[in-house]
């Protein structure tokens, strides 16, 4: 148990014994003036008061403690994010410029330094991105996207980044019928999928399965959904995901990152007039997440 953990319990317990005694004295209150209107209203109210602000600030004092505990998380992720792909360049460019090593040699460490770089571009974007979203709700461009053109483009580009086989990320046979157009930002729509399969793959075991599925749910929205074999996720967590800097960190199962990518999956749902939501029917049993957009309509 954290030192903040300990504190807001004990917040709490002073709150529930103030609003004891509180009620307490209210009573004797009421007892020792039942006959007389005036001072019984007034003590009444007066007590009332001072028990809803109890409640009030031990709340509020609890929510911001564990704001500031997960700001605290974020900051620790960040920084691992970032030391961990600086030490690797750092060293195999020490190594380069140490000694002689073998073109084949140099090649890996170059092939290395830039999945490093990608990785700290990754994440400096997404830091990025969760400022943008925190302080813009409109989008500034707005055009027709081809959905499943998108998504396969995405599915590609993950097992690309993660190095898996095709295997790995299937994208499941679209009706060729059906054109499912929305209307936004291409940019942030790629973002959006890319995290949804980002984390698919980070919360899966050592040989991810993962299926991507762009469907018609009705004639007004398109669905992407990203479904997963990997840890799941326990149903009393679900509404808590996409909150800012939360992670779910299942039980033996250690997972990194910044807590930003489900949280910036759902500002630009919101921004394109959609949602997103995720199922899942506990721990081990994987899960679903589904990014719901409104279908262009047609002219």
């Amino acid at each position: 148990m954290t030192r903040r953990q300990t504190a807001s319990i004990v917040f709490v317990v002073l709150c529930v014994v103030l609003v004891a005694a509180a009620v307490t004295l209210n009573i004797g209150w009421i007892l020792v003036n039942g006959r007389r209107v005036a001072p019984l209203v007034l003590g009444v109210t007066t007590f009332s008061l001072i028990i809803a602000g109890l409640i009030v600030y031990t709340v509020f004092l609890v929510r911001e403690m564990g704001i500031t505990e997960q700001q605290d998380s974020f900051l620790n992720s960040v920084t691992h994010e970032l030391k961990t792909p600086i030490a690797s360049i750092r060293l195999y460019l020490e190594t380069l410029q140490s000694r002689e090593v073998g073109d084949a040699q140099r090649k890996e460490f170059y092939r290395i330094m830039l999945q490093d770089a990608d990785r700290l571009q990754h994440t400096v974007e997404q830091v990025l991105r969760a400022g943008h979203a925190r302080q813009k709700r409109k989008l500034d461009h707005r055009a027709p996207v081809d959905l499943v053109w998108l998504v396969q483009d995405c599915v590609d580009t993950a097992r690309m980044r993660h190095h898996l086989p095709a295997s790995a990320v299937v994208l499941a046979e679209c009706d060729p019928a059906t054109r499912l157009v929305v209307e936004g930002d291409v940019d942030q729509l790629r973002t959006a999928i890319a995290n949804l399969l980002d984390n698919a793959v980070k919360y899966s075991s050592t040989a991810p399965r993962v299926t991507v599925q762009v469907v018609g749910a009705t004639p007004d929205t398109a669905w992407v959904r990203v479904k997963d074999a990997g840890v799941g996720i326990p149903k009393a967590q679900l509404g808590r995901i996409f909150t800012r800097f939360y992670r779910f960190q299942p039980t033996g199962f250690s997972v990194k990152g910044t807590g930003l990518g489900l949280y910036i999956v759902r500002s630009i749902a919101k921004a394109h007039g959609g949602r997103v939501f995720a199922e899942s029917t506990g721990e081990g049993k994987g899960a679903t997440f589904t990014l719901e957009l409104p279908r262009m309509k047609a002219k």
